[in-house]
């Protein structure tokens, strides 16, 4: 009888050991993955991440807020959060809370795609901004992207150089490829004095015009130095704002006229992601042109769920939470088909982004509002209840007009037709 105990007493020490083992190396695995590991891969779900609930954008969120905001992204499953700037203490805080996240629960996974803003001289001044000189607050932001990378090696894993900041349109404060270019390369050399992490991958992130799918304007020698440079190119499409600008592919077709208001709204929705399509193979189709071979991920996308501007009832008709659905759904599908990461724009609604008119687009592209709401495009989760015990601003998580499909149907808008569209600027 007492060899029969100690015999069991051993398997279970054993099993015990083991999986002390296996602990420490799943780990030791999780602290070692690589961008490569992590970008293209649909179990590393990407998303934009500010944070900022007021619409006051001094009011910083809270560290206890950050690590309510990423707990319910992770229970969606997004692994790997992106961020645009460094000057204020959003970004830093966000590590430090993610950082706090995993000692408290070791199995706890969120990478941060760290982005450091990028201007020109005079942006946002009342002064001509100089687009051929860079803002003197750049290089502060690059050695604090390098600061953070180096003091949370196991969280941050790409550096974004700039935020759409060489499209032309950002005419307040766009530079030319050769800025960027520069500092690019200043991290790359960075890496491989053994100054920043080898694996760590440098990029820059920005519209798909800037990337060489736009017109000749942009096709330049240090485009194409950039393109050699950079580890992976993170470009934009944002079919959304083209229903404004660029709308030949958004009306009811005059094939399209006999469907039900439903039917013609799913179908401008499918023209809508063949489109983001056509935006990325224009991208890569100039990379191959010029003979280089990098991976293409989505920096940004998304649609809003409310507008009362040019995008609403007054103007193209796109934004409304039930076509927001369902491009989150067709994006998510196709880059995760592709193998390509989504930094999907974004998740939560920031009220500041238009501080002084709150029904503009651009406080609404969350697939959560600031309370917590779930919209439409997540309102599964809701049902499976992963949000169980998460809250937001003290609100548990639910879904929004109450989980009623048709009266969010009911508030969805019909595209214009085809032939009543004319081209914005």
């Amino acid at each position: 009888m007492h060899s029969k105990m100690n015999a069991v007493l051993k398997v279970i020490i054993c099993l015990a050991f083991s999986g002390l083992i296996m602990g420490c190396s799943n780990t030791e695995e999780k602290m070692n993955r690589t961008a490569s590991d992590i970008l293209g891969n649909s179990n590393y779900l990407a998303m934009s991440y500010g944070g900022y609930r007021y619409a006051d954008h001094d009011i910083e969120p809270t560290l206890d807020e950050l690590k309510e905001d990423m707990k319910l992204l992770s229970a969606i499953g997004i692994k790997i959060v992106r961020t645009y700037k460094v000057h204020r203490p959003q970004a830093a805080n966000l590590l430090q809370a993610i950082h706090e996240l995993k000692e408290q629960d070791p199995g706890f996974e969120m990478y941060v795609m760290l982005g450091a803003w990028i201007d020109c001289k005079n942006a946002w001044t009342d002064k001509e901004p100089d687009h051929n000189i860079e803002s003197e607050a750049n290089a502060p932001q690059i050695e604090e992207t390098v600061r953070l990378a180096n003091q949370y090696p196991d969280i941050v894993k790409i550096i974004a150089v700039g935020n759409e900041a060489m499209v032309k349109w950002a005419a307040s404060y766009y530079v030319q490829p050769g800025v960027i270019l520069k500092w690019v390369t200043y991290l790359q050399e960075l890496k491989k004095t053994g100054e920043l992490s080898k694996d760590l991958w440098i990029t820059s992130s920005d519209n798909f015009a800037s990337w060489g799918g736009g017109g000749s304007e942009y096709h330049v020698d240090d485009l194409n130095k950039l393109i050699e440079a950079v580890d992976y190119i993170s470009m934009h499409t944002y079919p959304m704002h083209d229903t404004h600008y660029n709308p030949q592919f958004w009306g009811v077709t005059e094939k399209e006229e006999s469907l039900s208001d439903s039917e013609k709204i799913d179908a401008a929705m499918l023209r809508v992601k063949d489109y983001a399509i056509s935006q990325y193979e224009s991208v890569a189709n100039y990379v191959k042109s010029i003979g280089v071979d990098k991976p293409i991920h989505i920096g940004e996308t998304g649609w809003a769920t409310a507008s009362n501007d040019l995008f609403g009832a007054d103007g193209s008709r796109a934004c409304d939470e039930y076509k927001s659905g369902l491009y989150y759904k067709h994006t998510r599908e196709w880059t995760n088909e592709k193998g390509m990461s989504c930094f999907y724009f974004e998740a939560f609604d920031e009220p500041w982004k238009d501080g002084k008119n709150p029904g503009g687009s651009e406080n609404h592209f969350g697939i959560f509002n600031v309370d917590g709401k779930a919209k439409y495009a997540i309102w599964e989760f809701v049902d499976q209840g992963v949000f169980d015990g998460l809250s937001r601003n003290n609100n548990p998580i639910t879904k929004s007009y109450g989980g009623d499909l048709q009266a969010l149907k009911d508030q969805t808008m019909v595209p214009p037709l085809s032939n009543e569209i004319t081209t914005s600027n």
